[in-house]
């Protein structure tokens, strides 16, 4: 048997400084399979309700079950969450569908690298969750965009049970899906002060797959899909109910510009891409890069290079932006964030330059502080309007803005 219980304090109560009302419904729940206890056999799997978002000391219990050799009986775990995200308001710009894996991340911070055999302190350690397309979805959500995380399943286990916890106590809104045939995915993500990441992970085709049986429902309301190339055949069921929806499609492309079965693969169905050119590795220039992708036929490129700024280039225009000084405390989300960014300013009908001003802003201040918390966006636009710009235009003219 499994069951799931909430417990909410301080519900349905009006806080009397700031007006926020207390105890609106939690746009995350947990689907998990019943298993009947008068011998019927299981039913279908249903989603229950796993709390209510609250203003600090709002506190929310949930019982996972585990499942027991006896199905009359059920063991239970206690995990406590406290809620500091209000609900997504729906608004006129729509809702952003993020569709792909959620994994178990172990964040750790260092201040340096240690050398081969050594070692160094940790200065934070966290649990959290991936991949982008949660962290996109966790932001816009932040952002107070519409956003609706479709995942794959995780696994009955405790790294499952973790990000569980996590991604709710967090306010991402996601139905999580967990799968015992399954066994989630795992990463532990080192950040250190040069803005890199090293990372580990462990993946398996069998939770991969469950992305296929995952509900595109939500993709008839949508005015975006957001998907990982990384996911590879997984995400084509949605690029396809996408492109029958007529729903505009980004796709996180990273260090992939250059690999011809990928860009054959996704670019029929891509409307806006992002790029990584930030490894070392990375040969080519922004303006060849972006070239390259355009002669796929997807319509805007987008392009971050760390410090170097970040491009952005359609078929009549290339902005260049250069990238403000912060102090790098953990590099872990910031391509997701300005993939959010974009996302946020393209659907307010902001133009291209405007849009990566503004997303070059927040993924930079995201830099500055650990896990996937963002800046507001009034505070992003206030520092791209800081941003070095230029804009060069099909037509041969140049316009630069400091």
């Amino acid at each position: 048997m499994w069951a799931v219980q909430w417990e909410q304090t301080d519900s349905h109560k009006r806080d009397q400084n700031t007006g926020t009302n207390y105890g609106h419904p939690l746009h995350s729940t947990v689907i998990m399979p019943f298993v009947s206890v008068n011998g019927n056999g299981p039913t279908k799997p249903v989603a229950l309700p796993i709390g209510y978002t609250g203003v600090p000391k709002s506190k929310i219990r949930t019982l996972i079950g585990l499942p027991h050799p006896n199905p009359i009986y059920t063991r239970m775990q206690d995990l406590n969450i406290d809620q500091h995200l209000d609900p997504t308001p729906a608004g006129p710009e729509g809702m952003v569908v993020c569709f792909g894996v959620l994994s178990y991340l172990q964040l750790m911070v260092v201040d340096e690298i240690p050398v081969h055999n050594g070692g160094i302190p940790i200065s934070q350690l966290t649990d959290s969750y991936g991949d982008d397309a949660a962290i996109v979805a966790g932001i816009l959500h932040q952002f107070g965009q519409e956003t609706k995380f479709i995942p794959s399943a995780v696994g009955n286990d405790a790294l499952g049970r973790k990000v569980a916890a996590t991604v709710v106590g967090l306010g991402v809104p996601v139905d999580v899906r967990i799968d015992p045939l399954v066994t989630t995915v795992a990463e532990l993500s080192i950040a250190d002060p040069s803005g890199a990441r090293t990372y580990f992970y462990q993946r398996t085709p069998q939770l991969l797959a469950t992305l296929d049986t995952a509900d595109l429902t939500p993709l008839e309301n949508a005015s975006y899909l957001y998907v990982d190339w990384y996911d590879g055949n997984y995400v084509l069921r949605a690029l396809e109910s996408a492109e029958r929806l007529n729903v505009p499609v980004f796709l996180n492309l990273e260090s992939q510009y250059s690999n011809k079965e990928v860009l054959a693969k996704f670019a029929p169905y891509t409307n806006v891409c992002q790029v990584s050119a930030d490894q070392p590795e990375s040969e080519e220039d922004m303006d060849s890069i972006a070239a390259m992708v355009l002669e796929t036929g997807i319509d805007t490129v987008l392009i971050t290079g760390g410090r170097r700024g970040s491009m952005a280039a359609d078929g009549s225009q290339m902005v260049t932006v250069s990238a403000p000084e912060v102090a790098v405390v953990d590099g872990n989300g910031a391509g997701s964030c300005f993939s959010a960014s974009y996302i946020y300013g393209s659907l307010r009908g902001w133009g291209l330059e405007q849009c990566v001003r503004f997303a070059t802003a927040q993924a930079s201040l995201k830099c500055g502080v650990p896990g996937y918390q963002v800046t507001s966006t009034d505070e992003g636009e206030r520092l791209a309007a800081t941003l070095q710009t230029e804009v060069h235009y099909r037509s041969g003219s140049t316009r630069t803005r400091h």
